[in-house]
């Protein structure tokens, strides 16, 4: 995984995500994955924003969502692209469910578990504050255990 300035080429946000940082710096993420260490990697190359940091990705998938997440250090902006999904949220124990279509977006607040659910094929574009970022299984309608990748504060 490295960062790029300046990359000029067109990007496929769905396997090269990038990253918005401090002085509106904009950097693709080459070799990314959802490998915790490339994630540990990612969050100690963009330590230096800190909270302000974002991660922007487009997603695609159907289904159920198969884990809970949670963003400590700002809000996340989820937006279907297209098909449709369903965003729940555990505020305080109790499910807050949001139906999104085409053109339509929500906002997680920071700090609040959520989970993604797609109905059908289904593409979102979420722009994310991944400082801290938590990950838990869907082994229920809420919330587990952890076991997440660590936090940059966390790793080694």
């Amino acid at each position: 995984m490295r960062l790029v300035n300046h990359e000029r080429n067109a990007m496929d946000l769905r396997t090269t995500p990038v990253h918005l940082g401090l002085g509106s710096r904009v950097k693709a993420v080459e070799g990314f994955t959802w490998d915790p260490e490339v994630l540990q990697a990612y969050s100690a190359a963009v330590a230096a924003d800190g909270a302000e940091g974002r991660m922007v990705m487009i997603f695609d998938g159907d289904g159920l969502g198969d884990h809970w997440e949670s963003h400590p250090a700002g809000d996340e902006l989820v937006v279907c692209l297209s098909g449709s999904v369903t965003v729940t949220r555990d505020v305080d124990g109790v499910p807050d469910r949001v139906l999104l279509g085409p053109g339509e977006a929500t906002i997680n607040p920071a700090g609040v578990w959520h989970v993604v659910d797609m109905e059908g094929p289904t593409s979102l574009l979420a722009i994310t504050a991944t400082l801290g970022t938590d990950h838990r299984p869907r082994t229920d309608t809420r919330p587990t255990e952890h076991v997440g990748t660590p936090s940059p504060e966390e790793a080694p």
